[in-house]
């Protein structure tokens, strides 16, 4: 089991983890901007869901299979950066279905759910970075170290939960500003389709 202190040093460093610009947290923030503070928090259960995942996968080993399967990296990095683009589309098609129907297009709580969890799957990257980072707070001496390293991923569930409602409300605050007017709900859903366009680079190359 996990010790207090060890268990504090963890959710700390994972705090500031989850501040620091990643693709999550600006998926969250393109989100919560764009349909308001509810898109974002329904994204963000998508990616904590994503993350349980993950977390199951590096405590049993599956993780480390990747990392050393070249073929499986690649093709789970490829779909995750098709998805993406997929997404960028979609927010280009919303701001000019804005344009004519003089009104945003919302996708519903589920779909924004959906999403989270996909972008999360298939990023492999995360999978190696737990594979890399929860061990360090592992001790054998302590018991089973796959429980350990549940015990880690569902601590920076928590953390990564806490900072991510922070940014959906930073975010909704954006929406109400720029869904006052068709123009900003246009310029909202191109900066979101730019905002997937350049995850989708990032995660592939």
């Amino acid at each position: 089991m996990l010790t207090p202190d060890v268990a504090l040093t963890f959710f700390v460093a994972s705090l500031l983890l989850g501040v620091a610009p990643g693709p999550d947290i600006i998926f969250v923030l393109t989100q919560s901007a764009v349909h308001g503070v509810n898109a974002g928090i329904a994204t963000t259960f998508g990616l904590l869901t994503g993350l349980c995942a993950h977390t199951a996968a590096v405590a049993m080993g599956v993780a480390a299979l990747i990392q050393r399967s070249a073929l499986a990296f690649t093709v789970l990095k490829t779909a995750g950066a098709l998805y993406l683009l997929y997404l960028a589309w979609l927010s280009f098609r919303a701001g000019y279905l804005a344009v004519r129907a003089q009104g945003g297009s919302f996708p519903g709580y589920a779909v924004l759910y959906r999403r989270g969890i996909v972008m999360n799957i298939t990023n492999p990257k995360i999978s190696l970075f737990f594979l890399a980072f929860l061990p360090q707070f592992c001790d054998p001496s302590r018991g089973g170290v796959a429980l350990q390293v549940m015990s880690l991923g569902a601590l920076f569930m928590l953390s990564t939960l806490f900072v991510f409602f922070i940014a959906s409300f930073l975010g909704g605050r954006l929406a109400v500003w720029f869904n006052a007017s068709p123009r900003g709900q246009v310029l909202m859903h191109r900066a979101a389709g730019v905002v997937f366009a350049g995850l989708a680079l990032a995660l592939f190359f």
